[in-house]
């Protein structure tokens, strides 16, 4: 993360506080001194505090969590819209609508309401409608696109809130500390810091003061952002190699059983050939011992008596 340069933040006008008699004496430890009736904010002070709040939105990045950007004053709009956009964040540069973070969900419907509308856009049914109807329609989808388009990717209460001038953006304030989401904010002489979580002080009025800060800021959210990806890559690359080691090893396992079933097939075989000759070579001994039987079941025939022959001889 680069640090921020004093001198930068000086070329910047970000040194610029309002005039004496519309301070808040809670910011008196970030003013340095008064010249010409308009109090000087100190620069390092802000320097220390914009590097800690960097650092912090760069967290909330990595852990995947969006951060809300609040701007409404005419200075700070395109600045935000197009520094928040670049790194895909949610924003609010038009009027703020009441109760967005603690009546979210009905901030929700009209979200998805908008989404329905292109719907019907897509799948002809919009054009079933009568001309006055379709103008009622577009006239609505634009009024939301206006007030909520920039959020229609947040799905949830956002991790954090950006503000710039919290005097104006005084509702955005309270509902975030109702919901105690983290506060960062661009903090001038006429504001009291004790409702901002991560105060940076400088001056939120002046565009280029706007821009440096919000420069400084979504740097450190981008960094946090590809920290993210380079992990969620790398678990990625981690569980494909550790997927592909499983794969090689049951391919591995089934080569083995492969072979112990050719193994086994060979053997039937063998077995197959030399029944054959077995039975050729058991056959002869089978009829002798056949024989054999044979012989030892045939009737023993008994000897004449010789001397009863010759007794009748005499």
């Amino acid at each position: 993360m680069a640090l921020v340069e004093v001198k930068e933040l000086l070329d910047s006008g970000v040194h610029f506080g309002h005039l004496t008699r519309k301070w808040d004496p809670n910011m008196a430890p970030y003013i340095y001194m008064e010249r010409n009736g308009i109090h000087i904010i100190n620069l390092y002070k802000t320097a220390a505090k914009l590097e800690e709040a960097s650092e912090a939105l760069a967290k909330i990045a990595v852990s995947g969590r969006k951060i809300l950007f609040v701007a409404t004053k005419k200075q700070a709009k395109d600045i935000v819209s197009e520094k928040a956009g670049n790194v895909n964040m949610p924003y609010i540069t038009e009027r703020w609508p009441g109760g967005m973070l603690t009546n979210f969900v009905t901030i929700r419907k009209a979200v998805k309401k908008m989404a329905t509308i292109d719907r019907m856009k897509k799948d002809g049914t919009f054009l079933t409608l009568s001309k006055k109807e379709r103008l009622q329609v577009d006239r609505l989808r634009a009024k939301l696109e206006k007030n909520l388009g920039s959020i229609s990717d947040m799905t949830r209460l956002p991790g954090a809130l950006f503000v710039i001038d919290i005097k104006r953006e005084h509702i955005a304030i309270k509902e975030a500390q109702k919901l105690n989401i983290p506060i960062f904010a661009m903090v001038d002489t006429n504001s009291d810091p004790r409702q901002v979580d991560y105060v940076i002080p400088a001056n939120d009025d002046a565009s280029k003061s706007i821009e440096k800060i919000l420069t400084n800021v979504t740097d450190a959210i981008a960094e946090g952002l590809a920290a993210r990806k380079a992990e969620k890559d790398s678990q990625d690359a981690a569980k494909a190699s550790e997927a592909s080691k499983e794969a090689k090893a049951e391919a591995t396992e089934a080569k083995a059983e492969a072979t112990e079933a050719k193994a086994e097939a060979t053997e039937a075989k063998v077995e197959t050939k030399e029944a054959p000759k077995a039975k050729k070579a058991a056959a002869p001994k089978a009829v002798k011992a056949k024989k054999e039987a044979k012989v030892a079941e045939a009737p023993v025939v008994e000897a004449p008596v010789v001397e009863a022959t010759k007794e009748e001889k005499e």
